[in-house]
């Protein structure tokens, strides 16, 4: 197997109003494209799983099969297991690891899924081919990851667009690529797919609550963050500008006609047999 080699600072960190959002993730809300292909056996890799969230909700869909979450951080991965402790799970385990390098044999796993993991990696195409390399033949590989370009929202505001300019620059400074979702298929078929099935999917943000949460997730990690560290360590904003951008956060959620929309892109990819 390659040594690990990623070459991308993850740029969101852990930071509270980072897992504020991560922990609201749901096999359902985040991974709907890959639930029709689950059959009770089946066991899964899920690369990137932080918190752990996404990963119970699959284990909780293959009781008679076995999931292992993977994460980079060792830190995120004591709040996966307790996630795991508390429902009651016993079809889990959780392992630190580079998607890079993938520390299995080949054809070990039925599904290998990464939400929101591409995105923040060097070599993406690499990542696929690693991903591919674990999959049984037949299995799948599920890969959903946002696109930043293609986010939208209502009422414009200068100041949003200031933070969509600051996000995406601050991302590929530190190696990734944040409209990640558009090339989600053509990474693919360069990693050797052959049948990729690429769909899409939407998160939105309207009622009170939900812009509440959505606009002071993003507020509050605009100036308190590592992406807010690197984006000032890095030269991308000073801490005034920071702060304008997480008012503009702020201002947006206020609205009652406010509304935001996360566009992302899927990929499920079925290996030759």
């Amino acid at each position: 197997m390659p040594e690990a080699r990623e070459t991308a600072v993850y740029t969101h960190g852990h930071h509270e109003s980072v897992l504020r959002s991560h922990t609201w993730r749901t096999a359902e809300n985040s991974a709907a494209y890959l639930l029709g292909v689950l059959k009770p056996h089946m066991r899964i890799l899920d690369i990137g799983c932080g918190p752990g969230t996404i990963t119970a909700d699959l284990a909780g869909l293959v009781p008679d099969g076995h999931v292992t979450g993977l994460d980079r951080e060792p830190g995120i991965l004591e709040q996966a297991r307790a996630v795991a402790g508390e429902r009651g799970l016993t079809n889990t385990d959780f392992a630190v690891g580079d998607v890079h390098a993938l520390d299995f044999p080949d054809d070990t796993f039925c599904v290998v899924h990464a939400h929101q993991v591409l995105q923040h990696v060097g070599d993406p195409v690499g990542a696929l081919r690693e991903m591919r390399r674990v999959t049984r033949p037949g299995g799948f590989v599920a890969v959903r990851d946002s696109d930043y370009a293609a986010m939208t929202w209502y009422p414009l505001s200068a100041g949003m667009d200031d933070w969509l300019d600051l996000y995406r620059r601050v991302a590929r400074a530190n190696g990734g690529e944040p409209d990640a979702g558009r090339r989600l298929k053509s990474w693919a078929l360069a990693a050797g797919f052959t049948d990729v099935t690429a769909t899409s999917g939407t998160w939105t943000f309207s009622t009170a609550g939900e812009r509440a949460w959505w606009s002071g997730l993003w507020a509050d990690r605009t100036v308190a963050s590592a992406y807010a560290e690197r984006a000032v360590d890095g030269g991308h904003a000073t801490r005034q500008q920071l702060r304008e951008v997480a008012g503009a956060w702020r201002e947006w959620g206020a609205r009652d006609d406010g509304w935001f929309s996360v566009l992302h892109g899927e990929i499920l990819c079925r290996k030759e047999v």
